[in-house]
């Protein structure tokens, strides 16, 4: 026998098997598959089990020789101009922040004077 809450004396009654279906849990199949999420697949189907082709070029080798260049420049600016800018307003938010920082720290230390 199966058990389940009373709703009105709070305590345990019998219950036939609607111990185990409550209401608003149905269970239900739903009889199409959910569709994708994704706009684009990112590999090729195929039909007859023939290996996968991917969409789009293996771009690493190229990059490995870009980064692996030893050409005097650090890594993290070897991309050119946006490299550089974003280092460099980079750097100087941390700056900007720092000083902030400190100048909020001795603001904060002063005494408050007397009214």
């Amino acid at each position: 026998m199966y058990y389940k809450v009373n709703g009105v004396t709070g305590k345990l009654t019998g219950a036939t098997s609607a111990a185990y279906a409550p209401q608003g849990l149905r269970a239900t199949v739903p009889a199409e598959p959910t569709p994708m999420i994704f706009a684009a697949p990112t590999k090729v189907v195929s039909e007859k089990g023939a290996p996968v082709e991917y969409l789009g070029i293996n771009k690493v080798p190229e990059w490995q020789k870009l980064f692996q260049k030893s050409d005097g420049i650090p890594v993290h600016l070897k991309r050119g101009i946006m490299d550089k800018l974003l280092y460099r307003t980079t750097m100087g938010l941390t700056i900007g922040g720092t000083l902030y920082c400190l100048m909020a720290l001795y603001i904060a230390a002063q005494p408050r004077k007397p009214q």
